[in-house]
């Protein structure tokens, strides 16, 4: 008898067209045949999607192989897409891990911008949410990196859901085996290399000495922090309107403020509340300033603030700074990682080479004539490659209206230090490229960055 395999249906609705992420490993095998099982009960319009990073030669052709065969077998949509993983990782100075983590959410978020689908499956398993989890207290994460793998993430194009989060990676293989299912393994897996291999055949099973239920508990430590960010996000909502303030007070009463002004807090309403939202507020308060502390630099601004003396200062990472005043702590950035970083410029058609973003882009004029697209030179147009700032809005392709860039980073789980740098590119004082987003033409002519290898 097939073993049930456990999927989480909340995140499945009636009618929703989903690609399942299909590398030929167990666990994209196991999901995308239990979804195929159950897609006329539950629904569901599937399609498979492999992505090749450019990793392990002959064994990636034959992942590609594996999976477009499986598709076809379950005579299911299948699209496919080639990146280069160790270019890009030398480039962007990032591990191959990081890289191709990168590149893969890249390519779903495209996938969803071009085809007709509402959302993307990947086949995060219970033991990758403890390996996660893990490795993110070795980095010294807050408590919402505890939160691990959120079963639910969207973005501007889509969503990204994980509906196999409750399986283990043991039930996982018992049911493909009870369907005599092959799979194709990953010879990179076994590599100590990567950190992730480390912790997996390495560090957990160490740790599972002391304790046997060790991945469960710490799938479960995930599932306690995302309540309770979520928790702390709304009292957030809350606090910051009553404590937070923009600009500086005048004499007639009120406040003003200008650009560089930045924000302040009642030092006596802060020390009124418990640690935990002190701690909370302050590391709010500069993520709007596009800093994120850690934690040493979020306890000497609580330091400053409920024992500092009017005058004393501040310098933090990241361009934070900080000043005590009798009444408030002001927080600004000054000559942080966005002012730091320089803007450049080029003509269109051309090329802008950005080091500081990682960028080489090239620069062309898309003519639209009806449906079909034609590339044309146009006269000389100065585009400028810039970092982003509060205010910008961009309009997202097949999106009615405009939005603001700060949003746009939050739907993509951007924070804090990490979109410190997000690079956007300006024409005519619009927008119209952004990093990590397709952004919809201005009018007939459209301007297309696209990143080179």
């Amino acid at each position: 008898m097939v073993p049930e395999l456990s999927i989480d249906r909340t995140l499945l609705k009636p009618g929703l067209r989903l690609a399942v992420g299909l590398s030929g490993g167990a666990d994209s095998v196991a999901l995308l045949r239990a979804l195929a099982e159950r897609s006329t009960e539950l629904g569901l319009v599937l399609h498979a999607a492999h992505l090749h990073h450019g990793l392990r030669g002959a064994e990636a052709e034959g992942d590609l192989e594996f999976a477009r065969a499986l598709a076809r077998e379950l005579g299911m949509p299948f699209h496919e897409a080639r990146v280069e993983t160790a270019a890009e990782a030398a480039k962007h100075g990032e591990s191959i891990e990081e890289a191709a983590r990168r590149l893969r959410y890249q390519w779903f978020r495209k996938l969803l911008s071009e085809v007709p689908l509402d959302a993307i499956a990947t086949a995060h398993t219970r033991d990758d949410q403890a390996e996660t989890v893990l490795a993110k207290f070795l980095r010294g994460a807050w408590t919402e990196g505890l939160s691990g793998i959120y079963p639910e993430i969207e973005s501007p194009e889509g969503r990204i859901l994980r509906p196999l989060l409750g399986a283990t990676r043991g039930e996982v293989e018992a049911y493909l085996r009870a369907l005599g299912q092959g799979w194709r393994e990953d010879s990179s897996n076994g590599d100590p290399a990567y950190t992730r291999n480390r912790i997996r055949h390495e560090l957990l099973p160490l740790l599972e000495g002391w304790n046997p239920r060790l991945r469960e508990h710490l799938a479960q430590m995930a599932e306690l922090a995302r309540d309770e960010d979520a928790w702390w996000q709304g009292e957030m909502a809350r606090l910051a309107p009553q404590l937070l303030f923009l600009g500086r007070p005048v004499r007639s009463g009120g406040r003003a403020h200008a650009d560089g002004d930045g924000l302040a807090m009642d030092v006596t309403r802060l020390a009124a509340l418990a640690p935990a939202a002190q701690r909370r507020l302050l590391r709010f308060a500069a993520e709007q300033l596009v800093a994120g502390p850690d934690f040493g630099a979020t306890e000497m601004l609580r330091a400053l603030a409920l024992t500092g003396r009017a005058g004393q200062r501040l310098e933090l990472a990241q361009g934070l700074r900080a000043e005590r005043t009798a009444r408030e702590l002001r927080l600004t950035v000054g000559a942080g990682a966005e002012e730091m970083v320089p803007e450049y410029t080029g003509e269109i058609p051309g090329e802008i080479v950005a080091l500081a973003f990682g960028l080489r882009l090239r620069i062309e004029i898309v003519v639209r004539d009806g449906s079909a697209e034609s590339r044309a030179a146009a006269p000389a147009t100065v585009a400028t490659l810039r970092n982003w700032k509060p205010g910008d809005r961009v309009r997202l392709r097949y999106s009615s209206g405009e939005r603001k860039v700060k949003e746009v980073l939050e739907r993509l789980r951007v924070t804090g230090s990490g979109r410190a740098i997000w690079p956007v590119l300006e024409v005519g004082g619009r927008i119209v490229w952004m990093k990590g987003v397709e952004l919809e033409p201005e009018g007939g002519i459209g301007v297309v960055a696209i990143p080179l290898e």
